[in-house]
């Protein structure tokens, strides 16, 4: 497993949560790096990126607002604020890579992603 994603848990609704994911140097840079997530019986659906230059980002419609991407390139780690935490955000997060990219594009055909960690669970009760 080459990304290394932690930080889930139980929260109550409008509580937070940081997720992290780690990666070695040979992917952490020049990467544009980023969370999906998936809940039982839903598809896969896009939660933010950002780009290998850590100037760009992007977040999904669901989560604007809410969710902040940061990335430091001391540690080669991409962390997820998740603020202001909803029932329908439960599901597993995604931590995933895609060399050379800006992020923008995420979530649309046709992206090649290298590298996925194994997930976070992330439960919100209401």
């Amino acid at each position: 497993v080459q990304l290394q994603a932690s930080g889930g848990g139980s929260v109550q609704a409008g509580g937070s949560l940081r997720l992290s994911c780690a990666a070695p140097g040979s992917i952490f840079s020049g990467s544009a790096m980023g969370w999906f997530r998936q809940a039982p019986g839903k598809e896969r659906e896009f939660v933010a990126a950002i780009s290998w230059n850590g100037r760009i980002t992007n977040y999904g419609d669901s989560v604007k607002g809410r969710f902040t991407i940061f990335r430091d390139s001391a540690k080669n780690m991409v962390d997820l604020q998740m603020n202001s935490l909803k029932p329908e955000d439960t599901a597993m997060y995604y931590c995933t890579s895609e060399r050379g990219g800006s992020g923008v594009d995420w979530g649309r055909p046709g992206i090649k992603y290298d590298y996925w960690g194994q997930g976070t669970l992330v439960t919100v009760s209401s």
